[in-house]
């Protein structure tokens, strides 16, 4: 090589060590943070895009799959407990993150951010925090005679065959079923369940797939996650929301928030809690209030969706998210048994 060529070539060579070293330093610093995710892509790509934007933290996101519905990445969090690859979890939902507590895979932490959400929905050592709801609702097309106003309608005969349900092996049925076994009491469970099967409920692959048969006039009523129906209405499908077990008496209506937590041996820890501090922030909660999909606010005064009604104006069912995990365990063989083939 001539000597007036090497002399380039050099600055090169070292230049790229140069970035090469300085990227291998912020990476193993705190402006990189890694966060597996189970809530849906489309809606959670954007906020933690806002993120990056703010801090100047990198973000590298591990999204889980439409298929398996969290437990990917929860297996793979249980699989690397030993040598956590992870900073953060971002779950759709907080069972599994008492599994993960179970598990010993994560660490408690406190946000300042947390300190007006609600008790109900924080677990109380500070193992995950909620934020941004779902609730489970019916959705009832206009034209159906009775509306029904409580769960017990999948059991009513005054209904009987105007109902469909998702499988309750996956998603958030299984939850709904662990909630009223942990409530009811097993025997009662049981026997509703059987009673729903008896009154001729359909059963659907997925809430999506309920919230279309109600809006395509097939069945009466279904109840799905509030997004489901509030995506079917602003579609301009003649259908309604109506909110079950609101009376005094009543068990209440689920909701499900996501759940935000810490991995115990975190490689970005002080990145991680700004993570979490974000997402458990009024900001982040307006946000996903305002997409497509119309979670509820858990902080007071962040309006809700206009679709739908504040955490406040609701009555909700009082649970151990502990034991509905626990439950959910428990019950997988009866829910198999009652599915079937």
């Amino acid at each position: 090589m001539k000597r007036g060529l090497l002399l380039p070539v050099l600055g090169l060579a070292v230049l790229a060590l140069g970035l090469a070293w300085w990227y291998r330093t912020k990476e193993s610093g705190q402006h990189v943070v890694v966060v597996y995710v189970s809530e849906d892509r489309v809606f959670s790509e954007p906020i933690l895009k806002d993120f990056e934007k703010q801090t100047g933290i990198i973000v590298h996101a591990v999204y889980d799959t439409e298929e398996a519905k969290g437990a990917g990445v929860v297996n793979r969090l249980i699989a690397e407990k030993e040598n956590p690859q992870a900073d953060v979890y971002w779950a759709n939902e907080p069972i599994r993150a008492e599994l993960l507590k179970k598990e010993q895979v994560t660490a408690p932490y406190d946000s300042p951010n947390a300190g007006d959400i609600p008790s109900a929905f924080k677990d109380p050592e500070g193992y995950w925090t909620g934020f941004s709801a779902r609730a489970r609702i019916f959705i009832v097309h206009k034209s159906a005679k009775e509306k029904p106003r409580s769960i017990l309608a999948y059991a009513d005969p005054r209904f009987k065959g105007k109902g469909v349900i998702a499988n309750p092996l996956f998603g958030t049925t299984t939850a709904e079923v662990a909630a009223l076994f942990t409530l009811w009491g097993d025997d009662r469970a049981r026997a509703f369940w059987e009673s729903m099967k008896q009154n001729g409920v359909k059963l659907s692959t997925s809430n999506g797939e309920s919230a279309d048969f109600v809006a395509s006039g097939e069945f009466d009523f279904s109840l799905v996650d509030s997004d489901d129906a509030v995506n079917r209405i602003r579609q301009g499908k003649p259908v309604e929301i109506v909110y079950p077990d609101q009376e005094k008496q009543d068990v209440g209506c689920l909701l499900i928030p996501n759940a935000v937590m810490l991995i115990r041996g975190a490689p970005h820890t002080n990145a991680a809690m700004t993570l979490i501090d974000y997402l458990l922030s009024r900001e982040t909660e307006r946000k996903l209030a305002l997409a497509d999909c119309a979670q509820i606010p858990l902080h007071p005064g962040v309006p809700s969706p206009p679709d739908l009604i504040t955490v406040a104006g609701l009555k909700v069912m009082k649970l151990d998210y502990a034991e509905v995990a626990s439950k959910m365990q428990e019950i997988q063989p009866f829910l198999k048994e009652w599915a079937g083939p």
